[in-house]
């Protein structure tokens, strides 16, 4: 693996994380941030599956106006209000 140039803003975080005590050294800053970037990469992922889902479902089945969605949303949260209070 080729070493990572870091700007000096980024080297300075990374030195302050260490000097901090959470971590032993740089190297273990930096595979903390991969792996939050990992995550954050599979989360845009997934999201961006989910509206390419939706969207060929809108298009089977047609789509919804704004005036729709509200009408839907309303009528969830009342019959979510409703069974709160019901328990």
């Amino acid at each position: 693996m080729p070493n990572v140039s870091l700007t000096p803003e980024l080297e300075g975080f990374a030195e302050r994380c260490v000097a901090s005590g959470r971590y032993g050294n740089v190297s273990e800053v930096m595979r903390a941030a991969l792996r939050l970037l990992a995550d954050q990469e599979a989360r845009r992922t997934a999201f961006t599956e989910m509206l390419e889902r939706v969207e060929r479902e809108a298009d089977e089945k047609g789509w919804l106006t704004a005036d729709q969605v509200d009408a839907e949303l309303r009528k969830v949260i009342a019959q979510a209000k409703a069974a709160r209070e019901k328990s």
